[in-house]
């Protein structure tokens, strides 16, 4: 595969990059972390869940005695600011091969209210120590080439709202899922893209936890437009990735009473699913 139509001259390292300074915490106290969230990680003037999810993810990794996401999941209470916040993560149980711990985030009003925005149950193991042995009957995400996808330097889509999340990745959009685009969705409730952050760094378990959140809401196919709050979202860590851009597929089948699920699968460039999540969104009909 050519990425040669987005990537960076200079490839910033796992460690080093925009998401990792992003995303770092300043220990407070034991299960106390701090950090201010970025302004360039939000949608409408929210920061975007992937990004929050990321952001508990890494203290959680700080807290538990292992440092991989298996499982994590997060019910969305409030909608977050760019700003200070506050992440408190406990130990629930440790064992050989899992653990799992638990974790909220939190802002304050501007009258100094403790309010939370956001509270996850997660399993943490080594992504390393798991088993070669692969019995599936998923298949490789089938994308066009990325230099034949659609990108933000192909031009804004019309109608579309630029938010600063959009400049920290580089999101090449598969143009048949880009209907909504010109005024013509398909109905079909799909988005594919190809994945990678700004930067060029490579993607990691935490980056994981964004990609699954970073495309346009599967509902704008659907034929709706506006934001689209996440309520819950799972997110299961199969594999580390290997280097190079991720392909992301989102899909939902079912829209109803407001709701609608929205279904992804990351395979990255070895053809391996690393990464699957589900998440129940809320929508603006009419």
């Amino acid at each position: 595969m050519s990425d040669a139509a987005s990537a960076p001259a200079v490839r910033a390292a796992i460690g080093d990059s925009e998401f990792d300074r992003d995303t770092a915490l300043v220990p407070r106290g034991p299960g106390v972390h701090g950090i201010d969230l970025s302004a360039g990680w939000t949608i409408m003037n929210a920061v975007n869940g992937g990004y929050l999810l990321a952001v508990i993810g890494r203290a959680l990794g700080q807290t538990l005695p292992h440092a991989d996401p298996f499982t994590i999941s997060a019910h969305y209470l409030t909608a977050s600011r760019p700003g200070p916040a506050v992440v408190r993560t406990e130990t629930v149980r440790t064992g050989r091969t899992l653990s799992t711990g638990q974790a909220s985030l939190v802002q304050y009003d501007d009258d100094g209210t403790e309010v939370e925005r956001i509270r996850v149950l997660a399993s943490y193991g080594d992504l390393d120590a798991l088993p070669d042995d692969v019995r599936t009957t998923a298949e490789p995400l089938a994308m066009p080439p990325l230099e034949q996808c659609v990108g933000a330097e192909d031009g804004p889509a019309p109608g579309s709202v630029s938010s600063p999340i959009a400049d920290r990745l580089r999101l090449r959009l598969d143009p048949s899922t880009l209907g909504w685009a010109v005024g013509a969705p398909s109905g079909r409730g799909e988005m594919r893209a190809w994945f990678a952050l700004a930067d060029g760094r490579d993607a990691d378990p935490l980056s994981l936890l964004l990609a699954v959140d970073a495309l346009p809401p599967t509902a704008f196919e659907i034929g709706l437009s506006g934001w689209v709050p996440t309520v819950e979202m799972t997110v299961h860590v199969r594999r580390r990735p290997a280097p190079g851009p991720l392909r992301v597929s989102i899909t939902t089948r079912n829209l109803a009473g407001g709701f609608l699920e929205e279904d992804a699968e990351v395979w990255d460039s070895d053809d391996r699913l690393v990464a699957q999540s589900r998440q129940l969104a809320r929508v603006r009909l009419g």
